[in-house]
């Protein structure tokens, strides 16, 4: 297992086998979410693709429809 180090400017690297294995491009876009004392990071595809990758996550701290629309 590889260890990551967060720069100063809370950046990380992932590493090149672990970009390779799951075909991760430069620029490509990625959904960080938490999952309990992990960071997990989430390809973003097709639309389609990604319907129900959340199942399961918490909405906490979630605001409702009347915070966003002030």
């Amino acid at each position: 297992m590889e260890t990551l180090t967060v720069s100063s400017k809370f950046q990380i690297v992932i590493p090149k086998k672990l970009r390779e294995n799951m075909n991760i491009k430069s620029g490509q876009k990625l959904v960080p979410m938490q999952k309990g004392n992990s960071i997990v990071l989430v390809k973003i595809g097709p639309l389609k693709g990604a319907f129900g990758f959340a199942k399961g996550m918490s909405t906490a701290g979630v605001r409702d429809h009347s915070e966003r629309f002030d």
